[in-house]
């Protein structure tokens, strides 16, 4: 039987540095295509669960080490990664330091909120508005078919 064609599968994760005054989340800039600031995340290895993903890559591209809180959802569009299909489950974490820029990542931009760059990679303006939207509601983002 031959295998099945699919997305790829990553993880993103929306990081609050507790610590800090305003408790800002944390962006990449992306070192390789597409640029861009986002969420610090990555392709989930063979062998590893969503979840170790999610605290791997955060490891690798801000050295922090996080706490996973939740799920914020997926993200499924076949658009979302102009290098290909991707599937990203996305995470809501916490962490305490100061982040630095490692591996996929050749800066780190700590932001509010209600201030992100224009310039954010992939799909992440809309995930950044779903956790928003969460925050105030109470409300997991929308299905969209």
């Amino acid at each position: 039987m031959s295998r099945p064609e699919t997305p790829l599968l990553t993880v993103d994760i929306i990081i609050r540095l507790v610590d800090q005054a305003g408790q800002p989340l944390v962006l990449i800039e992306r070192k390789n295509p597409p640029p861009g600031w986002a969420l610090p995340g990555g392709f989930v290895d063979l062998g590893e669960t969503l979840e170790q993903a999610a605290v791997r890559e955060a490891r690798e591209e801000t050295g922090l080490e996080i706490e996973l809180q939740q799920l914020l959802g997926c993200y499924s569009d076949p658009a979302r990664d102009s290098r290909g299909h991707t599937v990203s489950a996305v995470y809501v974490a916490r962490a305490t330091g100061q982040p630095q820029a490692a591996d996929d990542a050749q800066a780190i931009k700590l932001v509010d909120l209600t201030d992100l760059p224009e310039n954010l990679a992939f799909d992440h303006a809309l995930i950044l508005a779903d956790y928003r939207h969460f925050l105030a509601t109470g409300e997991r983002p929308p299905l969209r078919l």
